[in-house]
């Protein structure tokens, strides 16, 4: 089936959670108000639904191919990028001073959804570019940013990350690609890179790779890794494209999911070696590439929400459609659609109220983001830095771990025509899959959601929000309503299990790493299922004043239904995680390496 953006939950997140309106008085955005932001989606939805979409089911048949160093992407993709940076959706949210449109990720966050949506493989592509340009944007010098940036923004070129090595994972101390000076003041980079994402393609001019290396002579580990931009094709001083660099594809590797983006081994240096241009200050490569990983992080957190869409729209569909045995309430005389059944509207609410959780939980942070780089109040600008580095992790995290779940139910209300690749559902459930493990597996968003957002500040900053969520608490409850009241209920207790493994984690991290580290990623879990829980809570108050007001009654009606949902459903699992966490470490450390 194509995809069809759900463009009025979209819409509802970004007026009234993210705030757009409030966005609209930061500098520089006055003109990204609610008809700009809606505008702007529904022009996105068209191409979306109408360009990519149809693509995706043909690459996982037909996936990119590798021969002789040459990659040749899926048919179709060649033309649809074409349309897709004719039409300026590269540069969506990127600076007008280099030709982009200058629009928040609030509105441009929106769009990455409906694109990984639509097709994942092919999203991938701009993702990646707007990591790059965020990294030249900070990082850059005058002279390399002239040269680069305008044509990544347009997308007459695009960009990769290239981080991972055979020998180095995700621990990047041990990279070892090396960088040699040279006497114009440039590098020669050799070594191996591998997992780079749209590392090599026909479908733009040039490939501007961002490679971690390290500078002959530096320090050991992660401080003497320094950031290069190593083009594809050498840049004339008139940015035209000139001769091939030292850098090949050797090979594509062929993956469980997202088939027709390449993932590539690329080799640098065989012939003499890469020519690559430092990027800001030598050493200081890891902190330059968090920026584009910060922003990779956050995108692939929006490719679980899509995916989960995608793969809730495709079991409705098919639940509507599917007739098998009578209702159990006998409301039918003869057998009818399986959207009848008590388990399968079960099933459904489940993916349903996960998808909506977490892109308000997007839409919010992404906000956050926004003023946080665009207000003027220095104060208000590091509170929203604040919040959207600890929403990070958990909408990496609990974003894409809820993808998993949410593909694989919608297998399941498949039933044996799930387990059929003809049907389409089993492509979402494997393409969600690598979203767990790619820029940092759940385990390492985890680790910072311990280390670096909790643990360091003793835990102020998630007590600081959990003030916030019980303010909404409150709220819910003087509405008096029985769904408002029951949603209190249950964000209450969760926000109290979150507080108990705060201080878990504040007060043993550095006395009992091993217990904390055990519960990490249930924490991680914890905590993303709370704050999207506090989006729907919120959600649910903006829906009954909508509907005193006689707004799209059916619309909010559903929502206060779905949010209830989620709380009596999904919020009713912290108790348990809280518990496993705090009290159940000793458990998982306890068998000696040979019980195994």
């Amino acid at each position: 089936m194509s995809y069809v953006a759900p463009l009025k939950d979209m819409l509802f997140n970004i007026k009234y959670l993210a705030g757009i309106d409030q966005i609209q008085q930061l500098p520089g955005m006055e003109d990204a108000g609610f008809d700009t932001a809606q505008a702007v989606l529904e022009e996105g939805a068209k191409f979306c639904e109408g360009v990519l979409s149809p693509l995706n089911w043909e690459g996982d048949k037909n996936p990119t191919s590798w021969k002789d160093g040459v990659v040749t992407a899926t048919p179709g993709f060649k033309e649809a990028f074409q349309q897709y940076t004719e039409a300026g959706w590269q540069g969506l949210q990127h600076p007008v001073a280099f030709g982009g449109q200058g629009l928040p990720k609030t509105i441009g966050s929106v769009m990455g959804e409906m694109q990984n949506s639509a097709n994942m493989s092919f999203a991938l592509l701009p993702l990646l570019t707007d990591g790059a340009i965020e990294a030249l944007l900070t990082a850059g010098s005058p002279e390399l940013n002239a040269i680069y940036l305008e044509k990544l923004v347009n997308g007459q070129w695009t960009g990769t990350m290239n981080l991972t090595e055979p020998q180095a994972g995700s621990d990047l101390a041990a990279v070892r690609t090396r960088a040699e000076p040279q006497p114009d003041g440039n590098f020669k980079i050799f070594g191996t890179k591998i997992f780079i994402t749209w590392g090599e393609h026909d479908l733009a001019e040039n490939i501007v790779h961002l490679v971690l290396a390290r500078v002959v002579g530096a320090p050991a580990g992660v401080k003497g890794i320094s950031l290069f931009v190593v083009p594809k094709f050498m840049v004339g001083a008139d940015g035209s494209v000139g001769t091939r660099n030292d850098v090949q594809c050797v090979s594509i590797e062929h993956k469980l999911g997202i088939k027709a983006s390449p993932t590539c081994v690329l080799q640098f240096g065989d012939h003499g070696g890469a020519v690559g241009y430092l990027v800001g200050e030598e050493n200081r490569g890891l902190e330059y590439m968090f920026i584009m990983m910060n922003a990779a992080r956050y995108g692939v957190g929006v490719q679980g929400v899509a995916i989960a869409q995608m793969a809730y729209q495709k079991a409705v569909a098919f639940a509507k459609e599917r007739v098998q045995s009578r209702p159990v309430d006998g409301s039918l005389p003869a057998a009818g659609p399986i959207i009848h059944h008590p388990d399968v509207k079960r099933m459904l609410m489940t993916m349903r109220a996960y998808v909506e959780g977490c892109r308000a939980l997007a839409s919010v942070a992404a906000a956050a983001y926004d003023a946080a780089h665009h207000c003027l109040d220095a104060e208000v600008a590091q509170q929203n830095e604040t919040f959207y580095e600890f929403m990070v992790p958990l909408i990496k995290g609990y974003s894409t771990e809820m993808s998993q779940l949410v593909t694989s139910l919608g297998v399941q209300v498949h039933g044996g025509m799930g387990f059929i690749e003809e049907t389409g559902c089993a492509q979402y459930y494997r393409d969600s899959k690598i979203l767990t493990i790619y820029e940092g597996t759940t385990a390492i968003q985890a680790n910072d959601l311990v280390g670096r957002k909790t643990a360091r500040d003793g835990g102020q900053t998630a007590k600081a929000l959990a003030l916030q969520i019980e303010t909404t608490e409150v709220a819910l409850a003087a509405t008096a309503t029985p769904d408002a009241l029951a949603v209190a209920k249950r964000l209450a207790t969760a926000r109290q299990a979150f507080l108990d493994v705060v201080d878990f984690v504040a007060g043993n991290t550095k006395a009992h790493p091993n217990d904390v580290f055990a519960g990490s990623v249930p924490y991680l879990m914890l905590a993303g299922n709370l704050m999207a829980g506090w989006q729907m809570g919120r959600a649910l108050l903006v829906a009954q004043e909508a509907i005193t007001r006689g707004e799209d009654v059916a619309f909010m009606q559903a929502k206060i239904t779905t949010a209830r949902f989620y709380a009596d459903h999904i919020l009713t699992q912290t108790p348990g995680l809280r518990d496993s966490i705090v009290e159940g470490a000793t458990c998982v450390t306890a068998l000696s390496l040979d019980q195994f």
